[in-house]
């Protein structure tokens, strides 16, 4: 069976465990953030795109930070069928380097793209009135990259462990 067929059998078991993961993943970042440790709020920076209210934004942000967890719960999942060899460990270390990759591409990159992020290069404008997470994302504090990457680890391990349970294992072949 391919990989796409096998995910059309259990795409109810990837939107559970990736609305499972996606909660634990968001309830650890802003937990994070209310004990001090981190200054981000992906959620605020995702709806912050949208909207320049900041309680629109925070409203708007986790709505799209939950259909991004959805979203990369299919890729996981695809991931994970398609790795014949994975085992229990394969989706912690899916998440580490997502989380990796969150920190070391994705957040220097963001204030590019991002109509509201200042640069590095420039201070904030009328237009553009937040901080940039920096490299690594330490502007926004210095356990920001450690507790992002453990953030996307515990995705990984929450959803690679609920989809292994509820589909009997990975590699469906």
């Amino acid at each position: 069976m391919n990989v796409l067929a096998t995910l059309g059998d259990h795409w109810f078991v990837v939107l559970v465990w990736g609305l499972v993961a996606s909660a634990a993943m968001a309830t650890l970042l802003e937990g994070v953030q209310l004990l001090g440790f981190s200054r981000m709020s992906l959620p605020f920076l995702f709806g912050a795109f949208l909207s320049q209210s900041r309680r629109k934004a925070i409203i708007i942000g986790y709505g799209l930070y939950l259909a991004g967890g959805w979203a990369f719960a299919f890729v996981y999942a695809i991931l994970f069928e398609s790795a014949h060899f994975a085992g229990w460990w394969f989706g912690p270390l899916v998440g580490m380097a997502h989380g990796l990759f969150l920190i070391a591409v994705f957040l220097p990159l963001l204030p590019f793209v991002h109509p509201r992020l200042a640069t590095d290069y420039d201070g904030p404008d009328a237009i553009s009135r937040l901080e940039p997470p920096g490299r690594f994302g330490l502007n926004y504090g210095r356990a920001t990259p450690a507790t992002t990457v453990l953030a996307q680890t515990l995705y990984g391990l929450i959803f690679g462990l609920g989809y292994q349970a509820a589909t009997g294992g990975f590699a469906h072949v």
